[in-house]
């Protein structure tokens, strides 16, 4: 069948995922309304154990296949291999997650807590990646990547289909890309529950391969990062994300560091929500892309929220566009 994804699966995920992942907030401030110019609805993914969207693929995936495989790999910069390990731990199997040796220490840290083994392995995540396929090959374990397997960005698309029985009405919804499933599975039920509205894709201007790709209708690969939000600092697309993207995607636009430092902020001196870059970058499409979006009510998928204690301190307490 390959990778096809499917809002009746979308709509069965409900069922397999663990409900403490389901059914985070959507939230509003007023101030972010006047000083964006535009209505916008926030979907906190952060509100969950594992502070970030990832848990909802990886529960839907890893429910389908417990029973049938003795040992599950993947690649992540952090947020994915919590949610493998949470995943995991709840359907008792065993998992191993590669990263690089500079991920985020507090991320890796909890995916060990969760009870996965981690191997830190190479400078970023195409490395860890490429070790960890290798891995699977070798011990004959199963290898898992969100732009292989449908059931993760079904799982992800789950959180599409609560906006639309939120009763708010949105025109746009505006997502971070990193892998692609996140998109894909909200493009997925989008176009099935609110066909008008239109789903816009975000990559930070340091990794651009996402939006390069998705312009150029083939798989365009770029050098090493060079930005903070290391959720979605990819440098080797996803030919299926990529795929599936043309029929769940309407645009993809690129944003700066500074503007994803600027919505974290945002959402944090107006709604005490901690999100890391990559988690505030639909936000930060909307503060540099506000006019060409047109939206006049924007849904911003605030991914994750995962940082240290230095990055918080760091991120956080600096003023937001003028927000004394």
């Amino acid at each position: 069948m390959g990778y096809v994804l499917d809002a009746a699966r979308i709509e069965e995920a409900t069922r397999s995922i663990d409900p403490a992942l389901q059914n985070t907030p959507l939230l509003r401030s007023e101030r972010i309304d006047e000083l964006l110019k535009c209505r916008v609805l926030i979907k906190d993914e952060t509100a969950n154990p594992i502070r970030s969207f990832k848990g909802r693929g990886t529960e839907n995936f890893i429910s389908a296949y417990a029973k049938r495989v003795n040992e599950f790999v993947c690649a992540s910069a952090g947020n994915f291999g919590q949610g493998m390990a949470w995943a995991a731990r709840r359907h008792d199997a065993r998992v191993t997650v590669f990263a690089a040796e500079m991920a985020n220490p507090r991320k890796i840290a909890r995916i060990r807590e969760l009870g996965a083994r981690v191997e830190l392995v190479g400078s970023d995540f195409e490395e860890a990646n490429a070790a960890a396929l290798n891995y699977a090959t070798v011990n004959g374990s199963m290898y898992v990547d969100d732009t292989i397997h449908p059931e993760v960005a079904e799982g992800a698309g789950t959180i599409a289909l609560e906006l639309t029985t939120s009763q708010q009405d949105f025109d746009v919804v505006v997502v971070p890309i990193g892998g692609g499933a996140l998109i894909n599975g909200i493009g997925t039920w989008i176009r099935h529950a609110k066909p008008e509205s239109r789903v816009i894709g975000v990559c930070a201007q340091g990794a651009p391969s996402m939006a390069l790709s998705w312009q150029q209708h083939k798989v365009v690969e770029t050098g090493a990062t060079t930005t903070v939000a290391d959720g979605i600092a990819l440098r080797i697309p996803s030919s299926t994300s990529l795929e599936a993207m043309r029929q769940t995607v309407d645009d993809v636009v690129l944003v700066s560091d500074d503007a994803m430092m600027q919505g974290m902020r945002l959402l944090f001196n107006n709604l005490g929500v901690i999100s890391e870059p990559a988690g505030a970058a639909a936000l930060a499409a909307i503060i540099e892309h506000g006019e060409r979006l047109g939206a006049k009510t924007a849904c911003v998928i605030v991914s994750g929220g995962n940082l240290t204690e230095r990055q918080m301190n760091e991120w956080l307490l600096a003023p937001a566009l003028n927000d004394n």
